[in-house]
């Protein structure tokens, strides 16, 4: 199909100093969780952004020296040139598509473990690790800012010899540069420190000195943190950080602009933030300056992108989490199908990931992280091996997913779906407080269902194991999801605990039927995700008394991350959420939660109108069961997840079908012997 005209400003070339994007479609830096352990898959992953049409697409952050070292998570690093030769391997294969390759190059100062190198942590001054470690860092001296300027120096040559072509003098997320530049983290009282033109002397200097080494070249690109959203006790919008844009706006090529402070600020979930929410920050430098300006907004609508564009707000559309939702958005755009765009739901999964050391995984693409492990393409997958039919039973994320991908597959595909309507799950959770984004990933799915000739869906129809046996499909998927805990076993408890059956005792599963709950309501979270908190939240904003007992130390713990939890615990308590910690179900009796502390073992007692138990939940696999070894499970059904791991275990069983399992043992990257 013909590009809708309207979206044409997306498509045009966009200077920046000594080289052109092709388009205003720009990935951002971000994270992967494979770093430079893993650098034929990062390398297939930036690729396949470029082959999406993403006119730049920049690497991770990127370490220039030992002393920055964030083990055991994965970075870049360009410490020598055996790192310059393993970056090319990327920079060549972002360049087979015709898109820009840019680096981030990263000095964690004290921010950095340097677990791995055990070199001393550096900083402006003498200060405790960030990291929550014993470790003091070291403040920096006069010849380790020297140091520091020759390490960046180097790192920026080697990257032009990797064959980068944009190269970022990294400011922000309150690493090393910024640390000198925001009055809580420098109190020098030299030529580096007190007033704001001598802390943005560090900043201005690794600018000089990269466009001195590199800059005829390659562009050189600041992304800065405007604001640390501290108030006026840090950089702030409207104060300092409008003031560094006025004292170096002509000195980069390019501004791409981010927030300070947690990594959540800059990557907010759609819970707490709407497309497009970094506007106001992204207008001030684009006020201020001729060069191009860049920023994220977890950007999915093409209005929304031309409309920035149009309006001067930036100009180009930054995207870290729309590009893993969905590295072929700007192609789907450029050919008239913007409605099959993978929209981002804003989960922060990708996120997750990265937090814990592990590849990179999206709840929308279930390829995402598997480009070069298991040869899977977001846009592509192998035409079907028989004429085998398949009858999948359960219209939830992973059944959904599957019958989807097995209908691009060329196989014959029904999907019999017990409620009213499809998505499972997806429904329920989709209707909490903040999370509406998440529907998308039934929709997406659903939309592109009703165009297949092949697939067949049938909503109100719940099948037996006799129905399933008489209908004759070649193959029986089971996708019918899990349910939700009553007896107490969750992720700390993990017996059986007495709770009776009773009329004020309820699960999510309860809940989102429509119990009515009232007066005091006490909420046991065990399993430390979402769905507590948000619970919690959907019944303070009804006015109800609530209280949150959980054996964490944290509300919603595990929302770390996601980046989250400090969002979440944040409004809950504004909101009047009585909170208590570190206690574990250990018994109910009539109206009373008794608790056990996690520490002393010391027993309370929890009066309650209405309980809720957040903790594990059991697959519904009585139907698997029945059909005794004549179908398979998928999903919750087979075991109880995210709905990211739902949906990847649907694309999964889908890529798998009718395959030789001997072909099918992803390729793992090795540490070669020297």
């Amino acid at each position: 199909m013909p590009r809708n005209p309207r979206y044409d400003i997306l498509f045009e070339p966009v200077k920046i100093g000594p080289v052109t994007a092709p388009n205003r479609f720009y990935q951002t830096p971000h994270a992967t969780g494979m770093g430079n352990m893993k650098p034929n898959s990062s390398a297939a992953l930036r690729a396949l952004k470029a082959e999406g049409g993403w006119g730049v697409v920049c690497t991770e952050y990127c370490s220039i020296h030992p002393s920055s070292d964030e083990t055991p998570y994965a970075y870049l690093s360009l410490w020598d040139d055996d790192d310059m030769r393993q970056l090319a391997v990327t920079c060549d294969a972002i360049h087979r598509h015709g898109a820009l390759a840019g680096i981030e190059l990263w000095h964690g100062g004290s921010h950095a473990n340097n677990r791995g190198t055990r070199e001393i942590a550096i900083a402006p001054g003498d200060v405790s690790a960030k990291f929550l470690n014993p470790t003091q860092i070291k403040g920096m001296e006069l010849a380790d800012i020297e140091a520091f300027r020759h390490w960046h120096r180097a790192a920026a040559l080697r990257a032009r010899e990797a064959g980068f072509d944009i190269i970022y003098v990294y400011a922000g997320h309150d690493y090393l540069p910024f640390q000198f530049l925001s009055p809580l983290s420098n109190q020098r009282s030299d030529a580096y420190g007190g007033s704001l033109d001598n802390r943005c002397r560090l900043l201005r200097e690794l600018i000089e000195d990269t466009r001195a080494a590199v800059g005829q070249d390659c562009a050189v690109a600041v992304r800065f943190a405007i604001d640390e959203l501290q108030g006026s006790a840090g950089i702030e919008a409207h104060g300092e950080g409008r003031r560094v844009v006025e004292m170096l706006a002509e000195l980069p090529d390019l501004w791409d602009i981010a927030l300070g402070g947690s990594l959540g600020n800059d990557s907010c979930s759609s819970r707490f933030s709407a497309e497009g929410y970094q506007e106001q920050y992204a207008g001030i430098v684009k006020s201020l300056t001729t060069k191009p300006v860049v920023s994220v907004g977890r950007f999915t609508s093409p209005d929304t992108m031309v409309s920035q564009i149009k309006r001067g707000v930036q100009d180009f559309i930054g995207a870290a989490r729309p590009s893993i939702a969905d590295p072929f958005l700007p192609h789907k755009i450029g050919s008239g199908r913007e409605d099959e765009i993978r929209e981002c739901i804003g989960c922060n999964i990708c996120r997750a990931a990265n937090n814990e050391g592990s590849p990179l995984r999206c709840t929308q693409n279930p390829t995402m992280g598997e480009e070069w492990r298991r040869g899977w393409h977001p846009q592509s997958i192998a035409p079907a091996k028989s004429e085998a039919t398949v009858l999948i039973v359960g219209g939830g994320p992973s059944g959904l997913e599957a019958a989807l991908s097995l209908g691009q597959r060329g196989y014959r595909v029904t999907l019999a779906e017990a409620g009213t309507e499809l998505g499972g799950r997806v429904i329920n959770e989709a209707a909490l407080p903040g999370l509406h984004n998440w529907i998308r990933v039934r929709d997406y799915r659903a939309g592109l269902l009703a165009r297949m000739q092949n697939v067949d869906i049938y909503l109100g129809n719940a099948l037996s194991a006799s129905d399933i046996a008489d209908f004759g499909a070649d193959a029986n998927v089971i996708a019918t999801g899990s349910h939700w805990r009553r007896d107490g076993v969750g992720a700390c408890v993990h017996h059986p605990v007495s709770i009776p059956e009773a009329g004020n005792i309820h699960t999510p599963d309860d809940v989102f039927a429509g119990a009515e709950l009232g007066g005091k309501v006490l909420i046991y979270d065990d399993e430390h995700y979402l769905m507590a908190g948000a619970l919690a939240e959907k019944l303070l904003s009804q006015g109800l008394q609530v209280t949150y007992l959980t054996p964490q130390t944290m509300i919603s713990s595990w929302s770390v991350m996601t980046d989250e939890q400090e969002f979440i615990q944040q409004k809950l308590l504004n909101l009047g959420i009585e909170l208590i910690v570190s206690q574990g179900i250990d018994r109910v009796v009539d109206n009373v939660l008794y608790s056990l502390c996690q520490y002393t073992g010391k027993l309370w007692q929890q009066y309650f109108d209405h309980l809720v138990l957040v903790t594990g939940r059991l697959p519904d696999n009585g139907l698997f069961h029945e059909l005794g070894g004549r179908a398979v499970r998928i999903g919750d059904c087979l075991v109880p997840s995210s709905i990211a791991d739902a949906v990847f275990s649907g694309h999964r069983f889908a890529r798998e079908f009718d395959e030789d399992p001997a072909s099918l043992i992803c390729r793992r990257e090795r540490a070669m012997l020297q």
